[in-house]
């Protein structure tokens, strides 16, 4: 088993492992804007092997992509497949190579993802987990009920609320959780119940529950759903430790033992968590949803109309009707300027106070 630690070599490694193909590649696809996969899976398909993509029927606002997506894979000569619509998401991320190889993914194939976002993959040849995934593949590509028979390969809605339940009780000294959003009642039960036994319960992310330690992630975005358990065991998938990810969406997920492996995981925590700052000494704000409301206030605050006619009154008082084009930009510009600044320190305060007084913190899938 091989680890991916994102942003780093998973792309290198995606593309890698479709060019190494002999027979087969067999992927799923929530999310996709990476251009290099896309031309390796081409590539992988001019020379003969067999690429088939099980797309997600929705994501939030990129169904058109995804539509697109397909009718380029399929004037390509790849075999596609919609996922059903039984499932309010179909989140999991996996390919698997000439069914020799298993990549699971906690990231989507969005340069989002691989170039800003905290995330995991494993590369994995286990049989048993093997035979799950490709179970698995068939199984939602025909549209029929998948029967979990592995209980290291972790599947939502199937055996996600047990298998995760179980792990964190087991745990007996320490867990360390990367998850942008906990908020499942029973999940959040276990959690501070073992904070109450004096277990540490470490979680970079965010968690309905203000007596755990939180933080949240300094500098990246955080996509990954992982679970480091006893520093000996560890889960790395899709599903967050919430109702709707345990219970009504398809989420994949895998738990292992493998000392290497869990000791980078570790050190990647352990380092992300001295970066970053406890849950409520923050004001976590998408940049682009401060940006957005930004400009709603400055649009609403800048006195468009009385600017307009200030403007004319300076030009007319000068008594000077012949037109010059500069000398009226300037006098525009001028006035603009006072306008704006003014605007500007006034929405900057309402944004901060909104944010500040609203902000959930959550991440958007």
């Amino acid at each position: 088993m091989k680890l991916i630690v994102e942003p780093g070599d998973g792309l290198a490694r995606i593309i890698n492992g479709i060019q190494k193909a002999k027979k087969s590649v067999e992927l799923l696809i929530f999310r996709f804007d990476l251009s290099e996969v896309e031309r390796a899976l081409v590539e992988a398909t001019e020379r003969g092997v067999f690429v088939h993509a099980l797309i997600a029927f929705t994501n939030r606002g990129g169904e058109e992509h995804l539509r697109k997506l397909e009718m380029r894979l399929l004037e390509h000569g790849m075999s596609v497949a919609r996922t059903a619509g039984d499932l309010i998401r179909y989140h999991g991320k996996m390919m698997l190579v000439d069914r020799k190889e298993l990549y699971l993914l906690s990231f989507n194939f969005t340069h989002l993802d691989v170039k800003h976002s905290r995330c995991f993959g494993l590369v994995t040849r286990n049989t048993s987990l093997l035979r799950e995934g490709i179970k698995l593949f068939e199984a939602d590509t025909k549209r029929q009920p998948y029967t979990a028979g592995n209980s290291k390969f972790v599947v939502s809605p199937i055996n996600a609320r047990n298998i995760l339940g179980s792990f964190l009780k087991g745990a007996k000294k320490e867990l360390l959780i990367y998850d942008p959003e906990i908020s499942d009642p029973a999940m959040l039960r276990v959690l501070l119940a073992h904070k109450n036994l004096g277990i540490d319960v470490r979680i970079i992310g965010k968690a309905s529950q203000n007596q755990l330690d939180v933080r949240r992630l300094s500098g990246l975005r955080l996509h990954t759903r992982t679970i480091i358990r006893d520093r000996n065991q560890a889960f790395v998938g899709s599903q967050s430790l919430r109702k709707r990810e345990l219970d009504s969406r398809r989420e994949i997920g895998i738990i292992f033992r493998n000392r290497t492996i869990i000791s980078e995981l570790i050190r990647v925590f352990e380092q992300d968590w001295k970066a970053s700052l406890p849950e409520q000494e923050t004001h976590a704000f998408p940049v682009h949803k401060a940006a957005k409301q930004m400009a709603k206030v400055i649009s609403k605050n800048l006195p468009v109309t009385p600017l307009v006619r200030q403007v004319v009154k300076a030009i007319e008082k000068k008594g000077d009707l012949e037109f010059r084009p500069q000398e009226i930009e300037e006098t525009v510009r001028s006035a603009l300027r006072e306008a704006v600044k003014d605007s500007v320190k006034d929405a900057t305060k309402e944004v901060i106070k909104n944010v500040v007084n609203n902000s959930d913190g959550s991440e958007a899938d």
